[in-house]
């Protein structure tokens, strides 16, 4: 079981599959969303928008997951997954958010995936608090990783207060040694 801290680009991963922290409507926006439609190309714009809806311009409702192609990413795969909109956590959200990282990994054991790199999800414009939604990400990761030891799970981040959060908590959380 191998759980690492990457501080860079996501896109640029050579990874089983990359997690976008999308929208409802799978059709690019910003941030990493963004970054992950243009690496992608259009291919990736075009497999997203026949993907099915389940009610208008809503094809990945909040705290569920989808699964494309890469297309012209590094990354087989990409995991589209949407976080909530932090409102002060008082509706929701840590049950929202705890579901992304579930069914992102649901996805990853569905297409025998192995290796799977998270951005943070909710952090940037959906404005969830990272110091609560950190520890979140990684008890979600370590969970589902005592099921699978062989998988690599990479937590991507962008800026060094991300990646020192991320190293801060691995580290707190660390299992204990067997005696």
């Amino acid at each position: 079981m191998t759980i690492e801290i990457y501080q860079g680009d996501i896109t640029e991963l050579a990874i089983d599959a990359i997690v976008n922290a999308a929208n409802e409507t799978l059709l690019g926006g910003g941030g990493v969303d963004g970054a992950i439609h243009r690496a992608a190309g259009p291919g990736l714009l075009a497999e997203c928008s026949v993907l099915p809806q389940v009610r208008p311009g809503v094809r990945c409702p909040t705290g569920e997951a989808r699964i494309t192609a890469g297309h012209r990413l590094p990354a087989r795969h990409v995991i589209h997954t949407v976080g909530p909109v932090w409102h002060g956590g008082e509706v929701g959200e840590p049950a929202l958010l705890a579901s992304c990282y579930r069914n992102a990994l649901r996805l990853a054991d569905e297409h025998d995936l192995s290796s799977i790199a998270f951005p943070a999800i909710s952090c940037g414009v959906y404005g969830y608090p990272i110091e609560q939604a950190v520890p979140l990400a990684v008890a979600e990761v370590r969970a589902w990783l005592i099921g699978h030891p062989q998988a690599r799970i990479v937590f991507a981040c962008f800026g060094d207060a991300m990646t020192q959060r991320y190293r801060v908590e691995l580290q707190a959380s660390a299992p204990a040694p067997a005696p």
